[in-house]
């Protein structure tokens, strides 16, 4: 009976090592691919840079063209153009010569002589 325990032991022996390595092998391996910084993360993050990237790039751009249309309304840089624009928006006023195209959806602008009460 002796000599079949020595032989169980000598098996289990030579099984238990391959049996230990490969289990360290799969776990770092899983750990590679799903882990916190496995290679699914590292594409999860990819493409989260990708998308703050491009909304960066949106936001530059939208910046640029604030400072663009505030160095055109600066005392020592006065655009007349834009200085016009911005006062008939304010004013709600048009120029005779203007071509006024209205849009399908959006309700008629009121002139001032509508709003003024007894002007029918």
């Amino acid at each position: 009976m002796h000599a079949l325990g020595s032989a169980f032991n000598r098996a289990f022996r030579q099984i238990i090592g391959p049996v230990l390595g490969a289990s360290v092998v799969a776990y770092f391996a899983y750990h590679t691919v799903q882990g916190d910084r496995g290679l699914v993360a590292l594409t999860h993050l990819q493409g989260e840079v990708e998308e703050a990237s491009r909304v960066l790039a949106e936001v530059r751009h939208e910046r640029e063209q604030l400072e663009h249309r505030a160095r055109l309304l600066r005392p020592d840089n006065l655009d007349p153009d834009m200085l016009e624009e911005r006062a008939r928006l304010l004013l709600n006023k048009t120029h005779p010569d203007d071509l006024v195209i209205l849009l399908p959806g959006r309700p008629a602008p009121q002139s001032p002589q509508d709003t003024q009460p007894g002007s029918r």
